[in-house]
Order: structure tokens, then C-alpha cells, then sequence
């Protein structure tokens, strides 16, 4: 946590900026360490130019805070307490100069308000640029959970597949992924998890329900889960008792194309090539339209973060950043089929964090 701060400490100098503020959840913990849902209550850490960090939580909180936070103060709040009047007396008191602030951009106009009543001719700059810079490259300790997360991940896609049976609901099979998680120590999925059969995978963000499942139906199981406060990602398409010669070919197709979308995982490549290369061999399959979406999205403290991998992004791979690669084809109200990956870029290449098998597979009828 402190080489963050003092890079961002760093960044306010070069900027002529006296503080940075954030309030999103991710980036509470990414600069403190501290996770929790604030609800309506702000949760901030303030770094400075010139003087030691402050977090500022509900007293209820603060215990917590202080066995993970050790960069500077933390100051408390009850209900019937104003957060930022409590804010205004600490800048006061150690008489901290507040003319150019670095907020998030989504911060909400009522706390935009409240920055503007300490200090009316306060300048707002913004801070999402130089947080994604520092985020999207992970050190060692966060490549190791992410590890963690996506082998967890793959337990979650086993846990389903050993559920299928002739019969049994999409959120059945649903509760069963997850329940097997959380009996090995997973609190929290990092979305919703996706369980999905036959024609109602034609829709990439199709929602589970009491579709029972049938000898022929292809299945496509969408999941991560957060561990030690980051994410996994991974979708699997599986097929039951048989698969259909067309959806066979587009499963083929798929896999082919993440294959080469993969291939060119490399440092210094652009993030562009990554999805116009599957998206062309999808298209030269005669699927191009029913591939809807980007080929992938950032990963770490939140299951879709920058850089967003889409066919206009030049940002050049850089070894550290991690995302998904995940082609899928989804022809409406027959059939869909989505291969994903979570994707570390090392020095000389890339590594799958998520191993599940990709193969094909068939699972047997009960």
C-alpha cells in the first residue's frame, strides 16, 4: 500500500494538486486495504500532496480499518455525526491547503456539494487516470490471489457440471455451485452466476430460472467468485448426453477463435488485435453476427475493470495486466456458446490463470 500512496503522492506534485480522494469501494481497498460495503456512508481515503493519508469510515468500522490501514490517521463518525464537517476539522487543523482536489468520476453530485462548502473556489481534477494507470499493472501479491480466485473458479464450473442431471433446473444447479463454494470458504461471487440451457444461451446475459434441463442441450455456465478481494471470471460451454452437429461446429468455431485471440497475448501488442483477430475468424465462420460484444475486460479487484478489450483500443499489452478473453456465438432462441479465460500477461507472453478444460465435452446422461 505505501508505494501506492506514494506514487499517487508523487503524481499530485507533478500535478500541482493537494489532495486525491476516493470513495468507490475498489479503490478504498486497492489504497488502504480495507474492504467493506459502505452503503450510503462514505468510506473515503484522502491522500495528500504534502502530509500522511487519512481514512475516514463509521466508527463501527474503525477497529477493522486500523488492523489493515497503518499509512496515517483514520477518523471515525457516528450516524448523527456530518462526516464532512469532521473532514473540514481535520483540514483545519493541520492547516492543509485543499485549492486543486482529484476526485473520481463517480462521485455523486451530493458529495461534489459537500467538497464545495469546505472550500467554494476549490478546483476538481480528475483522479480515474492515474488509479488505472496504477491499476492495471498487478505486483506479485495480486497475481497470486488472482491464481487463487481462478483455480477457485474452475472448482465452481466442476461443481456444476457434476450437477447435471436429465430434469434439473438451471437454478438448481445454480444453488449448487455456489453452495459447494461457500462451504470451502467463498463469501461473496463476483456477479451473479450464470447457469444457462439449450436456447436460452442464445442470449450472452440470459437469466437463470426453472428451464429443466434435456438430452441435446448445450449449457453455459458463467462464474467467478472474489477472493481475498479479487475476482475470477470464467465461462465454460458444456453439452448434455450429446451435442448437435451445428452446435458442435459453433463450439469449434469459438474455441478456435479464442485460441488466436490468445496467441497474440503478447507485450507490446495492442489490445485492438486481441478482438479483431477472433472476431474475424468467427466472421469468416459466417458467424460475425451473432458476436455481440467485445472480446474481454480488465480484471482484478473488480470483475470488469480498465482497460476495456474492445477492436479501438490501441493501449499497447504491458506484463502484469490482466483480463479476460472470452469469443462467444449466440444465435437467438436455439443455441449459444462462450469460451472465457482470465489472461496474465508475463515477459515473454501470456498464462491462463483459469484451467479448466476447453476440450469439447460431453457429459453423460445419469
Amino acid at each position: 500500500m505505501s508505494n501506492r500512496i506514494a506514487y499517487i503522492k508523487e503524481h499530485l506534485q507533478k500535478e500541482n494538486t493537494d489532495v486525491l480522494m476516493v470513495q468507490t469501494r475498489a479503490n478504498v481497498l486497492y489504497l488502504s486495504g480495507f474492504d467493506t460495503d459502505p452503503h450510503e456512508r462514505l468510506v473515503a481515503v484522502i491522500v495528500f500532496k504534502g502530509h500522511d493519508p487519512l481514512l475516514i469510515c463509521p466508527n463501527m468500522e474503525v477497529n477493522q480499518v486500523k488492523e489493515v490501514f497503518h499509512q496515517g490517521d483514520v477518523i471515525g463518525y457516528s450516524d448523527s455525526e456530518n462526516p464532512w464537517q469532521k473532514l473540514n476539522d481535520y483540514f483545519t487543523t493541520n492547516q492543509l491547503s485543499l485549492k486543486k482536489v482529484a476526485l473520481e468520476k463517480s462521485l455523486s453530485w451530493e458529495r461534489l456539494q459537500a467538497w464545495q462548502t469546505i472550500n467554494q473556489d476549490i478546483a476538481f481534477t480528475e483522479a480515474d487516470p492515474i488509479l488505472n494507470e496504477l491499476r492495471i499493472i498487478k505486483d506479485e501479491a495480486e497475481i497470486d490471489i488472482l491464481r487463487e480466485a481462478a483455480q477457485l473458479a474452475d472448482k465452481g464450473i466442476q461443481a456444476g457440471i457434476s450437477a447435471l442431471k436429465e430434469g434439473v433446473t438451471e437454478m438448481e444447479v445454480l444453488a449448487t455451485i455456489e453452495y459447494s463454494l461457500k462451504k470451502i470458504g467463498i463469501r461473496e461471487m463476483s456477479f451473479s452466476t450464470m447457469v444457462l440451457f439449450g436456447e436460452k444461451a442464445g442470449d450472452p446475459h440470459g437469466n437463470p430460472g426453472s428451464r429443466k434441463l434435456k438430452k441435446g442441450d448445450g449449457v453455459l455456465f458463467d462464474l467467478g467468485v472474489v477472493w481475498k478481494g479479487y475476482c475470477s471470471d470464467i465461462t465454460r460451454t458444456v453439452f448434455f448426453d450429446h451435442v448437435k452437429d451445428k452446435d458442435a461446429e459453433i463450439y469449434e468455431t469459438v474455441l478456435e477463435a479464442q485460441k488466436k485471440s490468445l496467441a497474440s497475448c503478447q507485450p507490446g501488442e495492442p489490445i485492438s488485435s486481441l478482438d479483431v483477430i477472433a472476431r474475424k475468424h468467427i466472421t469468416d465462420a459466417g458467424f460475425g453476427s451473432y458476436f455481440p460484444h467485445r472480446i474481454g475486460h480488465g480484471l482484478g479487484i473488480e470483475v470488469h475493470e480498465f482497460p476495456s478489450l474492445n477492436d479501438q483500443n490501441a493501449t499497447l499489452l504491458k506484463k502484469g495486466m490482466t483480463f479476460t478473453i472470452e469469443p462467444g456465438i449466440y444465435v437467438p432462441n436455439q443455441t449459444g456458446v462462450r469460451i472465457e479465460d482470465d489472461v496474465l500477461i508475463t515477459e515473454t507472453g501470456y498464462e491462463t490463470l483459469t484451467q479448466f478444460t476447453k476440450e469439447l465435452t460431453v457429459v453423460p446422461c445419469k
